[in-house]
């Protein structure tokens, strides 16, 4: 067998993989319409193909070794990598939004990008919830509002390092906002690992 019917062979089960998955998504959704969940499943397994072969194809050697300037520090593989597949044309982000939006109500939409991101926006809610006391309305409305702008730029990364660290940017405006508005976050923190370990510790 050559390395090219090899290459082939790899395509074609990662391409059945994200038809797969597309669809088992799209049936969480119980729409009970056939036409719109093969529209829907074409649309997700079109933009989970789109995603991965602009990540193989564009290695993170691309950027070069520099300096991250916000901290000084070496940027990481990591970053360099995010960096390049954030090059993406935008139209593939577009044409995936647009095709959700086409059959799908916003709850639902969410449904799908949550899918995408193993429901990071409510478990780092719940995060926030438990280390923040007493948080208000409307700091929990900012914040999930940052963390489903974290949820959908998210979805235009092929690894979890990567969506990790793209809800990592957002986690630190989070507790930025909390910090200008008369929090601090780095005691409230401290005070919950503590009353973590306490609690261990009974």
């Amino acid at each position: 067998m050559t390395t090219l019917v090899k290459a082939q062979e790899v395509t074609q089960k990662a391409d059945a993989e994200n038809i797969t998955k597309a669809r088992e998504w799209v049936s969480s959704l119980a729409l009970k319409n056939p036409e719109k969940e093969a529209r829907l499943t074409d649309v997700i397994a079109l933009h989970l193909t789109q995603i991965r072969d602009w990540h193989n194809s564009h290695p993170y050697t691309l950027v070069p070794a520099g300096i991250n300037p916000l901290d000084g520090k070496p940027l990481s593989e990591l970053f360099r990598q995010i960096i390049v597949d954030s090059s993406i044309p935008t139209s593939v982000h577009q044409n995936l939004m647009d095709g959700l939006r086409k059959d799908l109500t916003e709850a639902q939409v969410n449904t799908i990008l949550d899918k995408y991101t193993i429901g990071k926006v409510d478990f780092t809610m719940k995060g926030y919830e438990a280390i923040v006391p007493n948080l208000t309305e409307t700091e929990a409305k900012t914040i999930r509002a940052l963390l489903e702008k974290a949820r959908e730029q998210a979805v235009d990364y092929k690894s979890m390092k990567q969506i990790s660290a793209i809800f990592e940017i957002y986690k630190t405006q989070a507790e930025q906002y909390l910090n200008n508005n008369g929090r601090n976050w780095r005691q409230m923190y401290s005070d919950y690992v503590k009353k973590i370990k306490a609690q261990k510790n009974k």
